[in-house]
């Protein structure tokens, strides 16, 4: 404990996982001094999540402007996108949200003292920080939480680092649409921001390693490519890059497929660790590849010391994040709780988005479970039918002997919001008759999750609109 009693904990960074951390210990009757070395709110706030859902939003209304399922009825006009005038909208947004949400808070918190500099561990008991200003100071804790996140990660291809390739970072601030795009990369980022550019102007090519979304079922990422060929955006399976160039304002691609030339190279593999900075092998602090290793409780391999987000091997949504930024701080301060992460949802927020829960159908029977697996087609959803957009599914996945559901796939255009659906259903572990035989209010598309629970066991295409 501290000299005067009161619990004392440190807490480096101020994106999801910290200030969920640092919000929490502090109700729980803590000190907390918080250290950040860069903008307050990290990654979500101001380069990650919302503004690349405004991006994805004003690209979603550009979109529908140009080309709708109604285009019969309803006259369409391809929009003027004035670029410059987006990105104040989004950065005002930003802005908007990191005061209210972050820097406010912390401003008005007196259990929190904020220090603006880089930390790193001196022992399992002290810090030194290097103040933005020039000073250094030392901090003494009783625990301390790691949430310093992450940052875009870059390959090793010949050639990228002596080109001005942009990373999602810099891609969602670019000035000016380029004419052609090329992203490198088959993931959640890089197929969002590869629509979004697609939709609002930019001719978009995608370079998959093996194909879109590998680490998911196989018909998530068929109905995703199929999507963007609709919507004219190029996608290059088992395609690999050996080396790029850039002259005369042009990159060219030496890749499997031949020669690519873009006006502009995204680059979206994964990303990767902040870490490096905290002298956390001097103190005894495991990671892998610069991802610290928590146990369930959060704890480092070092006791006292926890951390949480997207600089450990967690899940990278902000949600988790913050999850385990809370739960980290009910440990750091007495309690004990673990983060179960067995119905964590999983949203891509593409047109139509993905949304994921549980197991897959491969992941359950490499865990020994015998199942059995629906897909139900959107042309079965009446919610999808009256949208005139019936391309998607939903799969689920079932324990056959039991019918207990195991998982669920998602690909509509409202994916993102009938998955929670699932999540409650994974927690109450419910069985997938009796999803088929609660009330789902009619024409949503979460009744798509009632319609496909029922086709392990009926016909739906024998039913009325609203057959219960």
């Amino acid at each position: 404990m501290s000299d005067n009693k009161t619990l004392h904990i440190a807490v480096i960074g101020s994106g999801g996982a910290a200030m969920a951390a640092a919000l929490k210990v502090a109700e729980r009757g803590a000190r907390v001094t918080l250290i950040e070395r860069g903008t307050i709110g990290g990654t979500c706030v101001n380069v990650g999540c919302v503004p690349s859902k405004i991006m994805i939003r004003a690209a979603h209304i550009a979109h529908q402007r140009k080309e709708s399922p109604f285009d019969e009825g309803l006259s369409a006009r391809a929009p003027v996108v004035d670029r410059a005038k987006l990105l104040q909208l989004q950065q005002e947004r930003v802005d908007e949200l990191r005061d209210a949400k972050y820097q406010r808070i912390l401003r008005d918190h007196s259990g929190i003292t904020v220090l603006n500099g880089e930390a790193r561990f001196l022992d399992a008991n002290h810090l030194a920080v290097r103040l933005n200003e020039g000073d250094e100071q030392s901090v003494r804790f009783d625990c301390a939480f790691i949430g310093t996140g992450a940052r875009p990660a870059v390959p090793p291809l010949p050639g990228l680092a002596e080109t001005p390739y942009l990373t999602s970072t810099s891609a969602m601030t670019l000035e000016a649409l380029p004419e052609r795009l090329i992203v490198i990369g088959a993931g959640f980022v890089a197929l969002e921001l590869a629509q979004a550019f697609a939709r609002l102007g930019s001719q978009v090519t995608v370079l998959a390693r093996s194909h879109l979304l590998s680490s998911e079922d196989p018909a998530i990422g068929e109905a995703i490519e199929a999507a963007f060929k609709r919507e004219g955006i190029e996608v290059l399976r088992q395609t690999q890059a050996s080396r790029v160039e850039y002259t005369d304002n042009e990159f060219s691609l030496h890749t499997s497929a031949g020669t690519l030339r873009a006006d502009q190279l995204l680059v979206a593999t994964g990303r990767t660790p902040n870490t490096e900075a905290l002298n956390l092998e001097g103190i005894g602090v495991e990671t892998s590849r610069g991802a610290i290793q928590v146990d369930e409780q959060l704890q480092t391999t070092v006791p006292g010391v926890y951390a949480a987000g997207d600089c450990t091997g967690q899940p990278q949504f902000v949600y988790v994040a913050a999850a385990g930024g809370s739960r980290a701080a009910v440990n750091m301060t007495g309690g004990k709780t673990i983060l179960d992460l067995s119905a964590m949802p999983a949203v891509m927020f593409t047109d139509p988005q993905v949304a994921t829960v549980g197991l897959t159908e491969a992941e359950a029977i490499n865990r020994g479970f015998t199942v059995d697996t629906r897909v139900l087609d959107l042309e079965n959803v009446p919610r999808a039918l009256v949208n005139f957009d019936t391309n998607g599914l939903i799969k689920m996945v079932a324990d056959r002997d039991s019918g207990k559901l195991l998982g669920v796939q998602a690909v509509a255009g409202d994916a993102g919001e009938l998955i929670q659906t699932a999540v409650m259903a994974l927690r109450a572990g419910m069985t997938v008759q009796a999803i088929g035989d609660e009330m789902f209010p009619y024409l949503t598309m979460v009744e798509g999750l009632k319609l496909c629970a029922q086709t392990f066991t009926k016909d739906v295409k024998q039913l009325s609109c609203c057959a219960a």
